[in-house]
């Protein structure tokens, strides 16, 4: 039965069941264990819509602007996706670092939405990039969170930490995965 055909009251349960059976089932994940294994590619153009308002709504107390709000996502899914990252880390990732404030300073000199340092700007091939830019921050954090996990085989945990600049403490990562279990957790 199409989409079109389904009465109003059942497209909601009929598109959750829809979701549902996108990603496996998920256990919680032990304390230090790793995030649940599930991709994030959508079949089609509904799938990833409601992804977006699910995401948007979750994001809603932390960002007023509904338009900022779908945008960041589109980016963070986009920039996410091209590193081969899972974008609801990212978006924990982003929590952690700036609480959603595109122009946060850390006390470090970190800029904008992930904390890029400005180093990695010369690191990584464009000296002059504007880190306060939405796109080229996530694009920069992105590839800096990519090489951590490649240069630790892909445990997430000690690559957030090398992330934070904390390596060997847990608290980072440990704020991270409780943010990501708390808000950003497949449903």
């Amino acid at each position: 039965m199409c989409r079109r055909c389904l009465p109003n009251v059942w497209r909601a349960s009929a598109l959750a069941l829809a979701v549902g059976m996108l990603a496996p089932a998920v256990r919680a994940a032990p304390r230090w264990g790793h995030i649940p294994v599930h991709r994030d590619a959508f079949p089609n153009r509904f799938a990833a819509e409601v992804w977006l308002a699910d995401m948007s709504q979750r994001l809603a107390g932390l960002v007023p602007s509904r338009r900022f709000r779908l945008r960041l996502l589109e980016d963070v899914r986009y920039a996410a996706l091209r590193e081969g990252l899972r974008p609801r880390i990212v978006l924990a990732v982003i929590e952690v670092e700036s609480a959603f404030n595109p122009y946060a300073i850390s006390p470090k000199g970190a800029l904008g939405l992930m904390q890029v340092m400005p180093f990695w700007r010369q690191r990584l091939g464009a000296p002059h990039a504007n880190l306060f830019r939405v796109r080229t921050n996530l694009r920069m954090g992105c590839r800096i969170l990519r090489h951590y996990l490649n240069r630790h085989q892909g445990h997430l945990f000690s690559a957030l930490a090398a992330y934070n600049g904390s390596n060997g403490l847990p608290y980072y990562p440990d704020r991270v995965y409780r943010v990501f279990h708390a808000r950003w957790f497949h449903q």
